[in-house]
C-alpha cells in the first residue's frame, strides 16, 4: 500500500477542487491518501500530523504557506514535497494547475526530482534556562510584538556586531530570501548557495545592510526591549521578554522539495517575477 498526503489550502475553492480532482486519479493508481487539511475530500482520510502512518511523498495544492504546512509533517518523515502552485508567487510550489496529470504520472513511477533544501534551527534561552527550540524552511524572525520599536543586539559567532532600535530582524535561508527578506530589500541567494541571511527590519541606524554569512556562523540575538515576538515560518511563535536570547543556526536536517522534471533557479526566478529578458530588439 503506498501512503501519500495530500494537502490543500482550505481557503481557497479552487485548491479544494483541484485536490479532489487530484484524489481520484491518485486513487485510481492505488494509492492512500491523507490530509491534515481541514477539508473533506471523497476518499481522503482526515488525520492529524501525530497520527499520520508512514508516508511515500506528500503532494500540496495551494501557495508557498500551505508548503510550508506540510513541510512539517514531510521533513518529519523525511520525505519529499510537491507543490502544485495555486498562490501567486509560489517559489516552492512551482507546478501549475494545469500539470496535475503530469503530477500523478512522476508520482505513480517515483521519477520527480528531489531538491534538498536547507533549514535553520533556534532556540531560546531566558536566564541561562533554554525555555523552547524549533526550525524553520524560509526564516526565523524577532519582531515588535508592539506598535513602538524592538531593540535588538546581534553577536556572530560570539562577537558583538550591531544594536539596532528597528522592527525586526530577519535570519533567512537560501530558499527564505524570495519571501519576507525579499519584501524588506534582502539580496536573492539561489537555493545551492550555502549561506544564511541575515538583515534587520526598518532600522534606525547608518548601517542596516543585509549581512550574507557562512552556514558554519552561529547567531544569537538578544532581547534589549521589554518585548519581541519570535515567529519561525509564521507558523511556530514564541513571546519574547527582555534580555532573552535567541540562538540561530543551521541545522543538519533538511526538506526536500520534489519538481516534475529539473528546472534551474534562474529559469523559475524569470518565470515568477517575469522578468525582462528580451532586448528592444527582440534578443
Amino acid at each position: 500500500m503506498r501512503n501519500l498526503l495530500l494537502v490543500a489550502n482550505p481557503s481557497r475553492a479552487q485548491a479544494v477542487v483541484a485536490a479532489q480532482r487530484l484524489a481520484n486519479l491518485f486513487l485510481e493508481n492505488g494509492f492512500s491518501l491523507f490530509t491534515i487539511s481541514d477539508i473533506s475530500l471523497d476518499g481522503v482520510r482526515n488525520s492529524s500530523i501525530e497520527s499520520l502512518p508512514s508516508l511515500e511523498i506528500g503532494v500540496v495544492l495551494g501557495g508557498d504557506g500551505t508548503m510550508l504546512r506540510a513541510a512539517e509533517v514531510t521533513r518529519l518523515q523525511n520525505i519529499p514535497l510537491l507543490g502544485v502552485n495555486l498562490g501567486h508567487v509560489g517559489f516552492l510550489a512551482e507546478v501549475e494547475k494545469s500539470a496535475l496529470e503530469s503530477v500523478v504520472r512522476v508520482v505513480t513511477d517515483k521519477t520527480y526530482v528531489i531538491d534538498p533544501r536547507m533549514t535553520l534551527k533556534f532556540s531560546v534561552v531566558r536566564n541561562g534556562v533554554e525555555l523552547t527550540q524549533g526550525w524553520a524552511l524560509n526564516e526565523v524572525t524577532i519582531e515588535r510584538a508592539h506598535a513602538t520599536m524592538v531593540e535588538l543586539f546581534l553577536e556572530i559567532d560570539s562577537r558583538p556586531v550591531s544594536r539596532w532600535g528597528c522592527n525586526g530582524l530577519i535570519c533567512s535561508t537560501p530558499t527564505g530570501s524570495t519571501a519576507y527578506a525579499f519584501s524588506t530589500g534582502g539580496p536573492i541567494i539561489w537555493p545551492e548557495v550555502d549561506a544564511l541571511l541575515v538583515l534587520p527590519i526598518s532600522a534606525h541606524a547608518l548601517f542596516s545592510r543585509p549581512l550574507v554569512i557562512s552556514t558554519q556562523s552561529h547567531i544569537a540575538v538578544r532581547i534589549e526591549s521589554e518585548q519581541a515576538l519570535l515567529s519561525a515560518d509564521a507558523l511556530r511563535n514564541f513571546e519574547l521578554l527582555a534580555q532573552d536570547e535567541v540562538r540561530i543556526s543551521k541545522d543538519p536536517g533538511v526538506v526536500n522539495l520534489a519538481h516534475v522534471t529539473k528546472t534551474l533557479f534562474s529559469d523559475r526566478l524569470v518565470a515568477k517575477f517575469k522578468l525582462p529578458i528580451q532586448g528592444w530588439r527582440g534578443e
